[in-house]
């Protein structure tokens, strides 16, 4: 059976569809042998996912950003047939805006190296997580990232990173707080929090590190709770959490950083809610994260990762 690329045209603010025939054209130099199929609205990714994998197409190939990566994931889940079976193998052309997850696992964002990678086949299994009953290959959150990606959405006069600085600025401005209960492996907190952001890798929204010490491959959600009173001290930690290693905001005063293989949090008024940079709630207040280890095979270039 040929690979399956499942299209998502809409990223990167219809990017992703201009910049399809460069795409097409660096699967067949690369010599991979393929049908397209294209998703047409939210949601419809996953439908297509798991059409393609229920009739044995493989790879399938999300092309888009990580929005459709997390559409693509979720639609292998959907059909496999049993809950421990192996997802994939997933193949990525890297057509977003911020192409986190492709970062995170050290791949390449140039398409014609994408492709390359792809053909040679190589697997790499990582973890995959589930919010409830959503799958999510790179991060989530409750809180202010959701917040700000819902302000980020309605900007319009830029695009790219750009948009999600501005965004954030906004979003810390608002100075929005939520009161919630966490319960982990082996810990609980109750208490008020400006967010709680979920981890499978360390990068999100392009220059972030919202859980800088997550890792694809080691059996845990890595997660970070916490925040700040006062605006400025909001703002303070902003340049801080687009640091990945010494000097991130998890060293600061209020944030906190644990890893887990379960969180459970309750949160007392409704907060909006993100898996992969997509909005699955605007308003929720009961959100259960699981981690399946080493479930999600990836096409990756050889020896990445471990």
């Amino acid at each position: 059976m040929p690979a399956k690329v499942i299209l998502n045209p809409y990223s990167n603010r219809w990017r992703a569809e201009k910049r399809w025939p460069e795409a097409a054209l660096a699967l067949k130099n690369a010599g991979v042998d393929f049908e397209l199929a294209i998703s047409e609205r939210h949601g419809h990714a996953t439908e297509l996912a798991e059409l393609a994998a229920r009739r044995g197409f493989s790879p399938i190939i999300a092309a888009g950003g990580d929005g459709t990566i997390g559409e693509v994931v979720n639609g292998l889940a959907r059909a496999a047939k049993y809950d421990t079976e192996p997802l994939g193998p997933l193949g990525l052309m890297p057509l977003g805006s911020a192409n986190d997850f492709v970062t995170n696992l050290g791949l390449p964002l140039e398409l014609a190296a994408a492709a390359r990678v792809i053909a040679a086949g190589v697997r790499r299994n990582i973890d995959v997580c589930r919010v409830n009953e959503l799958f999510f290959a790179n991060n989530s959150a409750m809180g202010l990232e959701p917040y700000v990606t819902l302000i980020q959405q309605r900007i319009t006069w830029i695009k790219g990173i750009p948009r999600y600085l501005l965004a954030a600025l906004r979003g810390v401005m608002d100075r929005p707080r939520w009161t919630v209960r966490i319960e982990w492996d082996d810990g609980q907190f109750e208490g008020p929090v400006s967010l709680v952001t979920v981890g499978n890798g360390p990068r999100t929204g392009g220059v972030f590190f919202m859980a800088p010490h997550a890792s694809l491959s080691d059996g845990k959600l890595t997660f970070v709770y916490g925040g700040r009173e006062k605006r400025r001290d909001i703002l303070r930690l902003l340049p801080r959490t687009m640091k990945p290693g010494k000097g991130s905001y998890v060293e600061m005063d209020g944030i906190f950083e644990h890893e887990a293989t379960y969180i459970k949090i309750h949160i007392e008024t409704t907060t909006p809610a993100h898996a992969d940079g997509e909005i699955f709630s605007a308003g929720i207040q009961d959100l259960h994260y699981r981690i399946e280890p080493g479930r999600l095979q990836v096409l990756v270039e050889e020896g990445s990762g471990s």
